[in-house]
This record gives structure tokens, C-alpha cells and sequence, in this order.
């Protein structure tokens, strides 16, 4: 019984954290957040790019951006938060 309790609650934890786990596409080595950039500065920077916003997100220490850049193509995109370069990405597996 102790047993399918332990399994019971390792399960419920893996659930309940997923959502927080990176995706291994980037990571940052990004410091104390209070050192970030805010994400609205990112947004500018790539709207005067022409690029489209659809989402911005923090991932793997990075800032994750969904978007269509300025060729009209969907991109996922990495950026440091600190310096707002572009960070590149591992392949899908």
C-alpha cells in the first residue's frame, strides 16, 4: 500500500511540475532576474524589426518567442534576457 502511494504521489508531482521544465532548444546562463531586460523592451525591438508577437515566454532561462518574422515565416526564437541577443537553439529530436 505505501508503495502505490509513493508511485501515486511521485506521478502527481511530475504533473504538476512539467509545465515548468524547458524544452532543451536553449538555455541561458542568465543571472539574477532583477538583471533581465522586461520582456516589453524585447517585443519593441522586434516589432521595429517586423516581426508579428504572438507569445513571449521564459524557457530554459531564456526568453522563448513565438512569432512570424519580417519574411512571413513562423519562427521560435531564443533570446538572452539580459543583453536580448539572439541565442542559438539545439535541433529537435
Amino acid at each position: 500500500m505505501k508503495t502505490k502511494l509513493t508511485i501515486a504521489a511521485l506521478a502527481a508531482g511530475l504533473v504538476i511540475s512539467g509545465s515548468s521544465f524547458a524544452t532543451g532548444l536553449a538555455t541561458c546562463d542568465s543571472g539574477p532576474r532583477n538583471t533581465w531586460q522586461p520582456q516589453e523592451k524585447l517585443e519593441k525591438m522586434l516589432v521595429e524589426k517586423g516581426w508579428r508577437i504572438n507569445r513571449v515566454k521564459e524557457d530554459g532561462g531564456c526568453y522563448e518567442v513565438y512569432a512570424v518574422n519580417e519574411k512571413g515565416q513562423r519562427v521560435e526564437a531564443y533570446f538572452h534576457p539580459t543583453t536580448l541577443d539572439s541565442v542559438p537553439t539545439q535541433p529537435r529530436r
